[in-house]
């Protein structure tokens, strides 16, 4: 599942999508968990039919939560960071969305572990990875996503959720996810735009599925404390006794 996320960008970045040439912000996140709860850069259409970038939150937040409280209570049953292609329209939580609001959340790179066991482990142990573009110039990964609007009854907050679409892993990511063998639904840019476009309900199913090329991503290992202060995500650490991807 994708619960840990990067997106670095130094300076400016236009994108152009649909046709229109638009610029979000220098981002400096180099990794943050879903399970933090707090904004991401999206892409959604909006009711003129254009797409614009926007600051979301996180977790897709069902519309029976009535205000902060039973959301905290919500998460200790399950957590709604991901949706899974398949099940997209067998959802009550996610039918709507995947039908009407669909975004692209935005990355540079994001994370999984690799489990392995030596002789020596009583059990296999988790080896994180960082799974990046293999286009240096282009390092801008679109990945498929639903949200939903909310509005907290007790504080009147407003805010748009999301959760980040998964689907079923490609060779790369089957080696590295070796256990439940997920991965984010990558999509190329015809795709991205087709996906915050209306489109009919087996299209979007088609697109949910969508598997990015093995060799369109690149990986390698990483520190095991990656998320607990200074990390450079393209700065390998390797363990030897690790079989190669």
């Amino acid at each position: 599942m994708c619960y840990y996320n990067s997106l670095k960008l130094p300076a400016k970045k236009e994108i152009t999508l649909k046709g229109k040439k638009k610029t979000i912000p220098a981002t400096d996140l180099t990794v943050q968990s879903g399970f933090a709860y707090t904004s991401w850069p999206i892409i959604i259409e909006n009711n003129a039919g254009e797409w614009e970038p926007e600051l979301a939150h996180w977790e897709f937040i069902p519309w029976f939560i009535k205000n902060l409280g039973e959301l905290q209570e919500s998460r200790k049953k399950y957590n709604t960071l991901n949706a899974t292609a398949e099940k997209l329209f067998e959802s009550k939580l996610y039918k709507a969305a995947a039908k009407a609001r669909r975004c692209l959340v935005l990355s540079t790179g994001f994370f999984e572990w690799r489990h392995y066991q030596r002789p020596e482990d009583k059990k296999p142990i988790a080896y994180p990875y960082y799974i990046h573009s293999a286009n240096e110039k282009e390092n801008l990964l679109f990945m498929a996503g639903i949200w939903q609007p909310w509005t907290d009854q007790l504080s009147g907050e407003m805010v748009h959720s999301f959760a980040i679409v998964t689907t079923e892993a490609n060779g790369l990511m089957e080696n590295i996810h070796n256990t439940k063998k997920r991965m984010p639904t990558i999509l190329p840019t015809a795709l991205a735009e087709e996906w915050i476009s209306p489109i009919k309900e087996n299209r979007v199913q088609e697109i949910a599925a969508y598997q990015a090329e093995a060799g369109t991503l690149r990986a390698h290992s990483i520190a095991k404390d990656f998320n607990r202060g200074i990390f450079n995500p393209l700065e390998e650490v390797e363990y030897t006794f690790l079989p190669p991807l």
